[in-house]
């Protein structure tokens, strides 16, 4: 059994689009832009109202409660949004976050600047930092190393495939076609809103 599954996702324009993701497996998503790739990822953490059946370990979504299904349906958007200005109002545990920020090339001064005045990179790794927080089942990634350097973006591959070790599964956006050989063991691709594969 998937540990994530989709039947029939139709999120506007996307779909209808059946997908599966084992434990620990990595999956990367490609396409050009316009495709549907944000849209799947959306649909699939719930956060677009979305027809079709979603399932997490066989469970419907609809009998998880929406903040539960986001907590372990964790997403990573391209462009994260904040609720506050402060970067520690969004960790769980700051401790904690202190060292992933030092695996992942973040200094412990982000913590005492506005999140408006990061940069992008750093937002980035923020956000994910504030996802794995939550302990998800699985991660859906949209381009989560696009603003990183090669270093930052390999130290980020290494802390999502240890994850994986545990058995988180992933969906990864990304046009980076060596990232992809790096990271996953399948790919599909998006055009006009459905799965070429």
């Amino acid at each position: 059994m998937p540990l994530l599954s989709a039947a029939g996702l139709i999120n506007g324009p996307l779909g209808p689009i059946d997908v599966a993701v084992d434990a620990s497996e990595c999956v990367a998503v490609q396409g050009p832009s316009g495709s549907g790739k944000t849209l799947l990822l959306r649909a699939l953490a719930d956060l677009d109202p979305a027809a079709g059946d979603v399932r997490l370990e066989g469970v419907s979504r609809a009998a998880i409660p929406g903040p539960e299904w986001r907590r372990r349906v964790g997403y990573v958007p391209a462009e994260p949004g904040w609720w506050s200005d402060d970067p520690a109002a969004h960790l769980a545990d700051v401790s904690a976050a202190l060292v992933e920020f030092s695996r992942l090339g973040l200094e412990d001064a982000v913590l005492r600047r506005p999140v408006a005045q990061l940069s992008t990179g750093e937002r980035q790794r923020l956000a994910l930092i504030r996802a794995l927080q939550r302990d998800p089942r699985v991660l859906l990634l949209d381009e989560p190393t696009a603003a990183l350097d090669p270093e930052a973006t390999r130290a980020v591959e290494r802390l999502i495939a240890e994850r994986q070790a545990t058995g988180t599964s992933v969906l990864w956006v990304t046009h980076d076609r060596s990232q992809t050989e790096r990271v996953a063991s399948r790919v599909v691709s998006l055009r006009g809103g459905r799965l070429e594969s």
